[in-house]
């Protein structure tokens, strides 16, 4: 079945890791995230492994046999940039993408030095979409 999920919800305190941000802006960024989430999800915040913010789950099976549990949508203020997770990857949404302002990707990460860097609503469009893919394929 292949080795289980090393990132998983946890009983870790949200608010804990939220206050230990030293960047202020960063810090007001993940505040911000936080009450976006919640409210596109309906789920409260978890703490994914010991730097990941998560909201919602669903339980994937791959061909291969892997399965698990991951979260809906989530963050990370990472050193470099703030790490928004955008599970479903980003080649579904080809025309929020040019829209969305200024970040980089990796393979289901937007990365954004700051959340003004970013259209607010098209960043919530593609969170709720990413995560009505996730509820559609995975149920």
């Amino acid at each position: 079945m292949g080795s289980p999920n090393k990132t998983v919800a946890n009983k870790l305190s949200v608010k804990r890791f939220i206050d230990t941000i030293e960047d202020p802006q960063k810090r007001q960024d993940c505040r911000t995230l936080m009450k976006t989430m919640s409210r596109l999800t309906g789920n409260r915040a978890k703490m994914w492994g010991t730097n990941i913010v998560g909201y919602g789950s669903y339980h994937y099976r791959y061909a291969s046999g892997r399965e698990g549990d991951l979260f809906l949508m989530g963050f990370s203020p990472r050193k470099q940039a703030l790490t928004i997770y955008v599970v479903a990857g980003f080649s579904r949404f080809p025309r929020l993408m040019k829209r969305l302002g200024k970040y980089k990707i990796g393979k289901s990460c937007l990365y954004v030095k700051r959340l003004d860097d970013v259209d607010g609503t098209v960043l919530e469009q593609l969170l709720e979409q990413s995560a009505g893919y996730l509820r559609k394929t995975y149920g």
